[in-house]
């Protein structure tokens, strides 16, 4: 080999390995990059996309399984950069938020279904107004039914009290 071809080798060999440092150094140890994913949307206050199962599917995590409540998913879609995001384990710990951002943080954020986003999404997207008169919200009574023994006739007597006033 002559000079040149071992100085052009030698050149190129540490461009790779500061390439490949360099490269090391901001994702391992920096964590200079964006995540994002998707998470439960609120139907009824956000305009959400729509995720439905598919009838025809090989996955078992796409099929259908005849109940609502597992077909149908709302979902919108947050992004963090990976340094901000704490290191914690949002499933046991309660006060552990992974996607909210700190005020004027760069890079986080979330995105909601528009007419633009579902094209990019291949989903649909949610009406609140239509969802919320399609899907009232349930209300639950705080006093709770006490079940009373066969022989207790004063529970009994209560509680036939109570029915009789609603």
């Amino acid at each position: 080999m002559d000079k040149k071809t071992k100085i052009f080798f030698i050149v190129f060999g540490l461009l790779i390995l500061g390439s490949v440092i360099f490269t090391y150094y901001r994702i391992m140890i920096k964590r200079d990059y964006v995540i994002s994913s998707q998470i439960d949307c609120d139907p009824y206050a956000e305009k959400c996309f729509i995720w439905k199962c598919d009838p025809d599917a090989v996955s078992e995590d796409e099929k259908c399984t005849n109940d609502p409540e597992n077909d149908i998913w709302y979902y919108k879609i947050v992004y963090r950069k990976a340094n901000k995001i704490p290191l914690c384990d949002s499933s046991a710990d309660e006060n552990c938020d992974l996607w909210t951002c700190e005020e004027k943080e760069k890079n986080c954020g979330e995105t909601l279904c528009d007419d633009e986003t579902k094209i990019e999404q291949e989903a649909e997207c949610n009406n609140p107004e239509a969802y919320a008169s399609e899907n009232p919200i349930e209300e639950t009574t705080e006093e709770t039914s006490v079940e009373c023994a066969e022989n207790d006739m004063e529970c009994m007597d209560v509680e036939n009290e109570k029915n009789t006033e609603e």
